[in-house]
């Protein structure tokens, strides 16, 4: 019971730092949804063509950013659990394994989008060709929604890990706990075999 008490606050620090990854990369593409760039038509001064000019790339910046947060939180919980090797408790392992499809599959599809979106709307902010047509009215830009989508993918990410990893303890825990209380009582059974054996 000592090693099981000993191990609540790293549980606990754990989930802290998963919640402050997973938040931090909601923030980030948050922000990469309010900044994606965008184009105005204007004319050039040297001809009577008109071209896009696009501002900011700071959505992009951000979108990667987030990227890579998102990736740090899942390899985390990845390498605390390592496996679904789960002890006896069906309602925990259940509750692991169903909890543990969420979070990959939200993981993967929000890295979709960070990712994604970050090229798109890098590659229509840098672009400032001219285009042929001297009746532009309007630029392309990154659609709209898709950071938020992350964002949002994100938040059932997090809550994911965070049930995935506390029923993969608790299940992984009940099963050291089963397997203890086995060999002890095995023990038990040897030392009174052993007695009733002696003269």
């Amino acid at each position: 019971m000592a090693g099981f008490a000993t191990s609540r606050p790293a549980s606990l620090a754990l989930t802290a730092l998963l919640a402050f990854l997973s938040i931090f990369a909601f923030l980030l593409a948050v922000g990469a949804e309010r900044r994606r760039s965008t184009g105005k038509v204007v004319p050039d001064e040297y001809d009577l063509r008109s071209y896009c000019l696009y501002d900011t790339d700071a959505s992009t910046v951000y979108g990667v950013a987030a990227f890579f947060v998102l990736l740090l939180a899942q390899l985390l919980v990845t390498a605390f659990t390592r496996c679904l090797c789960l002890g006896p408790s069906l309602s925990s392992r259940g509750c692991a394994v169903a909890s543990f499809v969420l979070s990959w599959i939200t993981f993967l599809t929000a890295e979709a989008c960070l990712i994604g979106g970050s090229v798109r709307n890098a590659y229509h902010t840098k672009y400032l060709g001219y285009y042929m047509k001297h009746d532009l009215v309007t630029c392309a830009t990154l659609r709209k929604g898709v950071f938020a989508a992350a964002a949002a993918l994100m938040l059932i990410n997090l809550v994911a890990s965070l049930v995935y990893y506390w029923s993969y303890s608790k299940a992984a825990t009940g099963g050291f706990m089963k397997h203890q209380n086995e060999v002890g009582m095995g023990m038990t059974d040897y030392g009174l075999d052993k007695g009733g054996s002696g003269p």
